[in-house]
């Protein structure tokens, strides 16, 4: 059996006030843009999560609600706090461990470098020029799509040897 990880970073978020509080920045337009076409790729794919774990940063969750509202299904999904992490990709496991539950297909809405840190340590085989990109640099509204050959989310770790499936970003889709 195989567990499907939806690595979705959140989209373009909107800097022009330099006094809002990180947690509480929105999307900027390009991101309000982005997100749904991401959701509209994911659909177009027939990826579909059966459970969404998301930052609660307001950038975080504005990406899924876009998404979620261009894919037209009402998945479950849920903010932990664990998951508004930069510089370190360790809670991002321990969340996904902890909840992902029965979901084949989990989908994971946060942030760099931890994702990326993530998607990286997990996606070891797969397209060359797709890993490539991926260890590259995972832009705002891309998506890395990974198998795991697990059961059961408990066994996950950073030492997981997945398969990259997809790894989309937004700039690659025709307008």
């Amino acid at each position: 059996m195989t567990r499907r990880l939806v690595l979705f970073r959140h989209a373009k978020s909107d800097w022009s006030d330099p006094w809002r509080a990180d947690r509480a920045r929105p999307l900027a337009p390009r991101g309000m843009r982005d997100a749904p076409r991401m959701g509209m790729w994911l659909k177009r794919m027939g990826i579909v999560p059966d459970k969404v774990l998301l930052s609660p940063a307001q950038r975080a969750v504005q990406t899924w609600t876009g998404a979620r509202d261009a894919l037209g299904e009402d998945v479950p999904a849920q903010t932990d706090e664990r998951l508004y992490v930069f510089d370190d990709h360790r809670p991002l496991i321990e969340v996904i461990r902890e909840k992902g539950g029965d979901a084949h297909t989990l989908m994971i809405v946060g942030h760099n470098e931890a994702l990326h840190d993530l998607a990286v340590a997990l996606a070891r085989t797969g397209e060359e020029a797709a890993l490539k990109r991926l260890r590259k640099k995972f832009p705002t509204a891309a998506v890395a799509v990974i198998d795991l050959p697990i059961d059961d989310w408990q066994a996950l770790d950073e030492t997981t040897p997945g398969r990259l499936v997809h790894f989309m970003r937004p700039k690659a889709l025709t307008p």
